[in-house]
């Protein structure tokens, strides 16, 4: 990233505040609504996928630690008041389909990092911006991926596996079948406990691989995140209670924009 120039700064910052805000006010899509948009301003991924690691890890683990302190708050709280309250006994974090789901997931995961460190750049490019592409015309017709279905379950979760090994944008495919499995008080925490257990998964592949965490670059784009995430913070309360399909729609637009001209910048389609 030495190489860049200011206008990439700038926009790569930007960016980097936009995805903060995105991972904290709906609890996932963090890396697939930014790296669309990061590999516009520079088209390589390894460069950008270590520093969303590590926001991931900082953010993730940050999250649900707040939401642990939280849930028992509210339990201790309500049991003075002496009020029947199972879903405060039940945690912020469903242990149970977390573990369910990782034996799933893990084997996929580690072929996708593979994949990543394996396969050319513009292979892994155009990836994603296929991959994003499909879930933003989901997002445009509001009918995202959903099933309780258990064979097609599983496959979503080997497809968000695989998809998350090479690229961190297996999110969406994740939450489709989160979604139905864990509770709405538990899904946002519970998730953010399932990526930094995926990050340490791909962190630990990229320092045997030896691949630059661009650690000098955390000192200015840590900042950035941490202004997201607290404009996604005040978000998500707000749309805790509420429906936003404006919001998806938008953002699934702006994603179809970007992947379109990626692919065409990136194989001349």
């Amino acid at each position: 990233m030495e190489q860049l120039l200011w206008w990439q700064y700038a926009a790569i910052a930007g960016i980097f505040i936009w995805s903060g805000f995105v991972r904290t006010g709906l609890g996932f899509g963090g890396a697939v609504l930014a790296l669309p948009f990061l590999l516009l301003v520079h088209n390589d991924p390894l460069v950008f996928l270590p520093i969303i690691s590590i926001h991931l890890l900082v953010f993730s683990s940050w999250i649900a630690w707040r939401g642990a302190q939280k849930a028992k708050a509210e339990q201790r709280a309500n049991a003075a008041q002496g009020h029947d309250t199972p879903e405060a006994e039940q945690g912020n974090i469903a242990w149970g389909y977390l573990r369910k789901a990782l034996g799933i997931m893990i084997v996929p995961k580690l072929i996708g990092v593979f994949g990543l460190l394996t396969l050319p750049n513009d292979i892994v490019t155009g990836v994603i911006f296929i991959i994003v592409a499909v879930f933003a015309v989901s997002y445009i017709l509001a009918k995202p991926f959903y099933s309780k279905n258990p064979i097609v379950s599983t496959i979503l979760l080997m497809m968000g596996g695989y998809v998350s090994g090479t690229s961190l944008i297996g999110a969406p495919l994740i939450v489709s079948v989160f979604a139905t499995k864990v509770p709405r008080h538990q899904l946002r925490d519970t998730l953010f406990v399932l990526w930094f257990i995926l990050v340490c998964i791909k962190m630990a592949s990229f320092l045997i691989a030896g691949v630059d965490l661009q650690l000098i670059h955390q000192l200015w784009l840590l900042p950035c995140a941490f202004i997201g995430h607290l404009m996604g913070q005040h978000f998500h309360e707000r749309i805790q209670k509420a429906e936003t399909p404006t919001f998806f729609k938008f953002i699934g637009w702006a994603l179809l924009l970007v992947c379109g001209f990626g692919l065409y910048s990136t194989f001349g389609m």
